[in-house]
This record gives structure tokens, C-alpha cells and sequence, in this order.
């Protein structure tokens, strides 16, 4: 269910690696908790962000939820097609909407996040003690 190249986080990010570049978004799981969203709040590129920090905002009809950059680095590029169709984080959160990419400040972040496996292990366990 979860891409397999993809890595993940405890605050159910995840980021898509490309050499000294990632894609970062949020994982099904993540949308599904929110229900319908309705906005999103992203940063500008240029803006610098730090891992385990706020980098943005989205909007559901039951809550704002904040977002947390996996790693740190430079935003290259905002995805422009979230501001006039923020749905579309419900129903494809591992591919067209995707939030944000990004020049690492240093690759090797990457190293200390989940992968698919566990992050799978991870929402089992979550879910299994709600």
C-alpha cells in the first residue's frame, strides 16, 4: 500500500529521495485521519526548512493539521496544483500531491526514517491500540 522507495515518518510524512533532492508529501494514512481537505498552506521555495520543524499547514473540514519536514533543506518547488484543488491530497497523497521538493542539506537525514515495512509496522500498532 505504501511505495517501497519512498521513506517514512512517525508524524506520517514522507519523502521520495532523487540524488541530493526529495519529494516530500503526506501518507494515505495521514489524509485519511483528516478527512476532506479543504486548504493547504506551503512554503515559497527559496524557504529553508528544518527537519522535525513545521513547514506547512493543511486544512480539513475537521481540523488544521501542521506538517513536519522529514529532513532539512531548500525548497526548490511548491505544488502550485494543491492551492486550487487541495482534494486531491484525499485521493492520490503518494503522487500528483505531492507538497513540496527540496535540496538537502545534508542526504544522509534520510537515513533515519522509516521505511515501507515499518511504517506499515508502525500504523498497525497505532491502530491496534486505539
Amino acid at each position: 500500500m505504501y511505495p517501497s522507495d519512498y521513506r517514512y515518518t512517525k508524524e506520517h510524512e514522507w519523502i521520495k529521495v532523487s540524488g541530493n533532492t526529495g519529494t516530500i508529501g503526506i501518507t494515505d494514512y495521514a489524509q485519511h485521519e483528516l478527512g476532506d481537505v479543504v486548504f493547504v498552506e506551503l512554503p515559497a521555495p527559496g524557504a529553508k526548512i528544518t527537519a522535525g520543524q513545521v513547514f506547512g499547514t493543511v486544512e480539513s473540514v475537521k481540523a488544521v493539521s501542521e506538517i513536519f519536514a522529514p529532513v532539512s533543506g531548500e525548497v526548490t518547488e511548491a505544488n502550485a496544483a494543491l492551492t486550487s484543488a487541495p482534494e486531491t491530497l484525499n485521493s492520490d497523497p503518494h503522487g500528483s500531491a505531492w507538497l513540496i521538493k527540496i535540496k538537502f542539506a545534508s542526504p544522509a537525514d534520510v537515513s533515519g526514517l522509516m521505511d515501507a515495512a515499518a511504517y506499515e509496522a508502525f500504523i498497525s500498532e497505532k491502530e491496534a491500540s486505539a
